[in-house]
């Protein structure tokens, strides 16, 4: 689809972070080195502590992991895992010699169980080595404008350099969360699967007790080594709210984003971004243009209105007749900040038949000498 953008609102944001005086009545004691809490749609911080300093970040590595695999597709195509990817440390989703898996069970068994195994055996599948992987993991990490994170293994065991901050850590989960799948996967405490030689049905269970002890969480992942300490990256909603918690080596990570959520719960709002009447043009009818619609969509925020968004529509030059009432003819990104944190569809709001074209009338010889000669 050719990309045709309409600016719609021109609020344009300088970009940055900025850290919100929110502690006049004292600051909320935490264990953590490291820790932020942001709304999950604007990535506005609404809690930090040292939010920007890099540190190793564990097992929450294979938020970026699982992201990309499930990103490239194919997820239930059955494949055997590499033999040596497999052999390797710590936590594990039970992969030996042979194994038939998907990508989709990789991706269970990173998240849930937070298999080391799983994560490699990823790497290798898509890019052939651990070392390649790294780098496929380096280059979505500036896409996405990480700038405090850098990737030497797809599972968080430590590498020299291997790290990030919590801020970057807290913008991967709110992009991964924007896929479907990832955030079923996630969010589940327990998930059934088949994979083995031949595949046979097994339980994982999630590591994230935060599913469990606190009301509204849908995420993300656990992480803990002797250098990172306890890492953990969560999601929660309340009352419409959205936001990520992020805690780098906490030894008391549980109750800590518990009180955080509790604080920072009562300081998020949601806002709605006002969306005008948007037409199309249209080719093939009896008519220049055709309206769209689209559902409202609301957003956590600590301080934005509903004019500090900017809308573009991304629609090709023309949408061609027929179309029906409901069809979805383009999409609305929603930027905040300059950074796009929504992309919603179109659909058609009115029927519009295709127009069969009159046939040219044929000019006599007189008729046309005229024309030539004037």
């Amino acid at each position: 689809m050719k990309k045709l953008a309409v600016i719609l609102s021109s609020a344009m944001i300088i970009c940055g972070i900025q850290i919100p005086d929110i502690y006049a009545e004292g600051e909320t004691e935490i264990s953590a080195k490291a820790a932020v809490v942001i709304s999950a749609d604007t990535g506005e911080i609404l809690f930090e502590k040292n939010s920007s300093e890099k540190l190793p970040m564990a097992s929450t590595t294979k938020i970026m992991t699982t992201l990309i695999c499930l990103e490239s597709g194919n997820l239930d195509e059955p494949f055997v895992v590499d033999s040596d990817a497999i052999h390797v440390e710590g936590s594990s989703m039970g992969l030996q010699e042979g194994d038939i898996v998907t990508k989709y069970a990789l991706c269970c068994g990173m998240l849930l169980p937070s298999g080391n195994d799983a994560a490699n055996a990823t790497a290798v599948k898509l890019a052939g080595s651990i070392e390649a992987f790294a780098e496929v993991m380096n280059d979505k990490a500036k896409e996405i404008g990480l700038t405090k994170t850098y990737f030497v293994t797809p599972s968080g065991l430590e590498g020299t350099g291997h790290g990030s901050s919590a801020y970057d850590m807290a913008i991967l989960a709110s992009v991964a969360l924007r896929n479907d799948t990832f955030r079923e996967i996630c969010s589940s405490e327990t998930i059934k699967l088949e994979y083995g030689n031949p595949p046979y049905t097994r339980w994982l269970k999630n590591t994230n007790k935060l599913l469990s002890l606190y009301s509204g969480t849908y995420g993300v992942k656990t992480g803990f080594t002797d250098e990172a300490g306890r890492c953990l990256v969560s999601a929660c909603e309340r009352d419409g709210k959205n936001l990520i918690c992020v805690t780098l080596n906490d030894r008391n990570d549980w109750n800590d984003h518990m009180a955080l959520y509790d604080k920072c719960f009562e300081l998020a709002k949601t806002v709605s971004p006002e969306i005008p009447e948007i037409q199309l043009d249209i080719a093939g009818s009896d008519r220049d243009k055709i309206s769209v619609r689209t559902e409202d969509v609301d957003f956590t925020t600590l301080s934005a209105n509903s004019d500090d968004f900017e809308l573009i529509v991304n629609a090709p030059p023309f949408v061609y007749a027929p179309v029906n009432e409901g069809d979805e003819l383009a999409t609305l990104s929603i930027y905040y900040k300059n950074r796009e944190i929504q992309q919603i569809p179109l659909y058609s709001a009115e029927d519009a038949e295709y127009k069969i074209p009159e046939p040219e009338k044929k000019k006599d010889f007189i008729t046309k000498i005229k024309e030539f000669f004037s």
